[in-house]
């Protein structure tokens, strides 16, 4: 087990779980660079980028590139708010607990149900796409039945790697981890410096995507390039009882994902755009599966063929963390006995030291939809458009009661703190966030309510079935569980670790 020496001024783990009233019951034997590679596989640069290239060109040209920029910047800040709470309260489950301790009860409940189906609905998104690459690799006509097959597939051997345990999942996020570094940095880069087709001045440049009316509508319409890439940072503080020294390293991972994270979406889109040879094609929104036609140019037949192995190993890792992180805020929330079923989803394997049966829930739901778009595949679009704005809403939900809390007089305790900017941080982060979520519940314009709507559509059917449910069954009245407690808890931590400051031996050189 990787447990380093606590340093001085700080709870050890264990200590630190008993404060916040748990009992420790997994191995902790994630890395700082395993934490880091998890979340760096959810967020999935390689995926996002493969996903956007086409429809941000289209909608917004090249200068759709700089939403990498500014959607990375509102995450840091986001991830840095995450950063202060996870440190005072590293606990399995993320989004739930954090929501809990900073307000109460409820308000976490909707949170984590708009959270739940917001990654499982991921989850199943990220295997249907990933099918496509593993039925290229092997020159399959992709069918209903073959997509329908590989995506049960990659949801069954995530599965099992993460049914294996904490190390195994690790390693596999560890590959995974090398796997995207070189398909969008490595790859960028080489496009970038040997296949430059266009001018660095592109960026700059409309190609004309606007017609007669302004550029700002056009590039206002882009910002899916960044808002769909920058999430998945938060999975770092989802398996938090597994990480070895938590509050130090989890805050350092959120924010490696973010830096590295953008670093390689700009490497890799913009490698893209410069060596693609028919780039007025893509803008133009003749050609919207460019991506396979650059390879094919640009590195051969052969290469193009690597290129898929690392691309289906990066959608392996990517479902892979997914599970990972949506399983143990299943486990989180069944523990404190916030949801139907809870004492069989908090069952931890006490062998392999994971929710084994939150686990299996996190893999048959998504597998259940997969079978529903089997039968009308005009579902894929309508169950996974409302996902990313309702991991926007559950962020800002966070980054809220962090700012209430705040204002209450609370000063985070953990080790990782921002001190007097910590405010200033947190008011823009919701800022920030509330512009996103204004730009994903934006409606198109197609002429189709439901084309148009559907993504305000699916989050009220989600808030609504939560709402009933919450207000019907009271969920958090059955549940004893410690809520609305910042302040308190973070008092006893800095009372506890003066207390070990006190009996610490003075460091010798």
């Amino acid at each position: 087990m990787s447990q380093e020496t606590t340093p001085p001024n700080q709870l050890g783990d264990d200590e630190h779980l008993k404060v916040l009233g748990y009992e420790g019951s997994f191995n902790r034997s994630m890395s700082l660079w395993a934490n880091f590679a998890l979340g760096f596989t959810y967020l999935s640069p390689l995926v996002g980028v493969y996903s956007l290239f086409a429809t941000a060109l289209a909608v917004g040209g090249p200068p759709s590139i700089w939403w990498i920029v500014i959607v990375g910047a509102g995450q840091l800040l986001v991830s840095l708010v995450f950063g202060e709470v996870v440190s005072q309260y590293p606990i399995h489950g993320g989004i739930y607990p954090w929501a809990r301790r900073l307000w109460r009860r409820r308000y976490a409940w909707m949170a984590a149900w708009v959270y739940i189906w917001a990654m499982i609905v991921t989850i199943t998104a990220v295997a249907e796409f990933g099918s496509g690459f593993v039925a290229s690799l092997f020159g399959l006509e992709l069918t209903p039945a073959i997509n329908l097959t590989i995506t049960l597939g990659l949801l069954l051997l995530a599965f099992i790697f993460n049914f294996s345990g904490t190390k195994t999942l690790a390693r596999v996020a560890q590959i995974g981890l090398a796997a995207e570094l070189v398909g969008v940095i490595g790859l960028g880069l080489y496009l970038l410096v040997f296949q430059r087709k266009q001018d660095f001045s592109v960026f700059f440049d409309t190609m004309g995507v606007q017609g007669d009316g302004s550029y700002l509508a056009a590039f206002m319409g882009a910002a899916l390039a960044g808002l769909f890439l920058f999430y998945g940072f938060e999975a770092c503080g989802d398996v938090a009882e597994e990480v070895a020294n938590p509050a130090r390293r989890i805050p350092k991972a959120m924010m490696m994902t973010i830096l590295v994270g953008g670093v390689s979406a700009l490497f890799s889109f913009g490698g893209y755009v410069l060596a693609a040879p028919n780039l007025e094609e893509i803008v133009s929104g003749a050609d919207n599966d460019p991506i396979p036609g650059i390879l094919e140019a640009t590195l051969g037949p052969v290469g193009a063929k690597l290129f898929l192995v690392i691309a289906i190993t990066a959608f392996i890792s990517c479902v892979l963390s997914l599970q990972a992180a949506a399983s143990r805020l299943l486990y989180s929330f069944a523990r404190d006995g916030m949801i139907p079923g809870h004492n069989w989803l908090a069952k931890v394997s006490p062998r392999n030291k994971v929710p084994t049966n939150a686990l299996i829930v996190a893999c048959t739901v998504p597998a259940l939809i997969s079978v529903l778009i089997f039968f009308n595949d005009g579902l894929l679009l309508p169950v996974t458009s409302f996902a990313v704005l309702g991991i926007y809403v559950a962020f800002q939900m966070v980054v809220l009661a962090s700012l209430r809390q705040r204002l209450r007089g609370w000063k985070p305790a953990g080790p990782f703190s921002l001190g007097s900017w910590g405010l200033i941080v947190n008011v823009l982060a919701l800022a920030y966030g509330i512009f996103a979520m204004v730009l994903l519940a934006m409606p198109g314009s197609s002429g189709s309510f439901f084309a148009d709507w559907v993504v305000l559509i699916g989050l009220g059917v989600v808030l609504v079935s939560g709402l009933l449910y919450l207000f019907i069954a009271r969920p958090d009245r059955k549940s004893d569980a410690p809520s609305g407690d910042a302040i308190a808890v973070a008092d006893e931590i800095r009372a506890r670790t003066g207390a070990v400051a006190a009996v610490q031996p003075t460091p010798t050189r």
